[in-house]
């Protein structure tokens, strides 16, 4: 493997806890498995199931922006085969030169701020810092991988037009945290990865949050 495709496949390494993070990346790929691939796990099922919760609190506070105190508060977990992984990052041409991929979350949202997001001409919203977990797989190997991260959003008019993850402590063994910190550095001094989170934050504000529309409209 040449040493660009390497650096690419770190860069989408850095993404994947930015996508599952929240039910945002997650939901892109919450369909079930399509019978060309191999069929949904029960794990994955119950994934899944607690993420449509999930999403559904957050897009009642989006949609409705209401109740417009408190929190959504929601661990989640997402199982990302390398097939879905490839096929993400393959919009940015970056590649994966690892397996399937294992991540979870503890998440909090302050509602006041969806709800500003989502009203206000102009609004920089602050997220809490967060704690992504991520097992990795990579032939008989299993990398287990701890990022923190800060998101900061600016909103112009219910739609992100800027995205800065602020990443923060890494935990990892040393081959990963290396190739880690150089790529979340690099998305910290020059937002490589800003785009694509925009564009997963509004396709799921825009399109997502209609797969669960019966659960949340007028409520």
């Amino acid at each position: 493997m040449s040493c660009v495709p390497l650096r690419l496949g770190w860069l989408g390494l850095a993404l994947l806890p930015a996508l599952a993070l929240s039910p945002i990346g997650s939901l892109a790929q919450d369909k079930p498995a399509a019978s060309t691939a191999a069929p949904e796990t029960e794990e994955e099922k119950k994934e899944r199931e607690v993420r449509r919760a999930c999403a559904v609190a957050l897009c009642s506070t989006l949609h409705n922006r209401k109740p417009d105190t408190g929190d959504v508060a929601c661990s989640v977990r997402k199982t990302w085969r390398k097939e879905h992984i490839t096929k993400i990052l393959a919009k940015g041409k970056l590649s994966w030169p690892w397996g399937d991929a294992r991540c979870s979350a503890d998440l909090k949202f302050d509602r006041a701020t969806l709800v500003k997001a989502m009203s206000e001409k102009d609004y920089e919203a602050q997220f809490p810092q967060h704690q992504v977990s991520c097992e990795l797989d990579r032939e008989a190997e299993k990398y287990q991988v701890k990022l923190h991260i800060q998101p900061k959003v600016t909103f112009s008019d219910g739609k992100a037009v800027k995205a800065v993850m602020n990443w923060g402590k890494i935990e990892a063994p040393m081959l990963a945290k290396s190739a880690l910190w150089s790529a979340t550095a690099a998305d910290n001094t020059f937002g490589v990865l800003q785009s694509t989170v925009v564009e997963d934050i509004n396709d799921f504000i825009q399109n997502k949050c209609q797969d669960v529309q019966a659960d949340w409209q007028g409520k």
